[in-house]
């Protein structure tokens, strides 16, 4: 097996149509939902065009895994308060940081994200990014700045359950809404990156397929690639 590159430098609308990829596990943490599936869409068309480029891997990390991401990052978090104003408006009730060292365990995690995600050979941002939700906070609708980041992003879901939404920029009504389930990781690459706005959605929002998604404090653990 190929090596990854580990580290290098410093509108919601009903669903109508769903990429076949369910749930398999209790373990997800979304019983009332197993049955479920992770991508659905406006169009069966918009599903498989963006089909290589949207993806949603259910319990990618274990209890344990995410109890060890947590007991390291949860004293740098403590340190901080919740921000409700985002230099560029785009988040509301939040706390993040960067983070360039881990021990073995969570190095271990993350080497694991990286070869999920990315290329062999990609040249990626060492920081990794942390975004800590409150109850109360959500990701308005926005797309990265590629001053900062690459084609590629992926992100592990702790804590809790959560719905992304992303809407194309060009065309409100061409969307898809991705079920995150606690100790997931999703990837976005390419055009679903660039040419579709991604938000989280408030708790109040949060219902995927008809069905509710209770949010609660949410920490998204994210890797990404350097802008080529």
């Amino acid at each position: 097996m190929k090596l990854c590159l580990a580290a290098l430098k410093r509108i919601h609308r009903p669903a109508l149509h769903c990429r076949q990829r369910r749930l398999s596990s209790a373990s997800s943490g979304l019983l009332h939902l197993r049955d479920e599936p992770l991508i659905v869409g406006s169009s069966p068309e918009l599903v498989q065009r963006l089909g290589s480029q949207v993806e949603v891997r259910p319990a990618f990390i274990t209890e344990e895994e995410e109890a060890a991401l947590l007991k390291e990052l949860e004293p740098g978090l403590k340190k901080k308060r919740y921000e409700f104003d985002h230099w560029d408006d785009a988040i509301h009730g939040y706390r993040e940081t960067e983070r360039v060292q881990w021990g073995a365990a969570c190095e271990e995690i993350l080497k694991r994200v990286r070869c999920a995600a990315f290329a062999d050979g990609s040249l990626l941002l060492g920081p990794v990014h942390i975004l800590d939700l409150d109850k109360s906070g959500y990701i308005k609708p926005h797309v990265d700045s590629v001053k900062f980041c690459g084609s590629t992003i992926a992100g592990l879901s702790l804590l809790s359950d959560s719905i992304m939404r992303l809407v194309k920029e060009d065309a409100k009504d061409e969307w898809l809404d991705l079920l995150l389930s606690r100790r997931s990781l999703y990837v976005l690459r390419d055009q679903a990156r660039y040419g579709y706005t991604h938000e989280i959605l408030k708790d109040e929002e949060s219902v995927f397929n008809g069905q509710r998604v209770p949010r609660q404090r949410r920490i998204a653990v994210i890797c990404r690639n350097l802008p080529g």
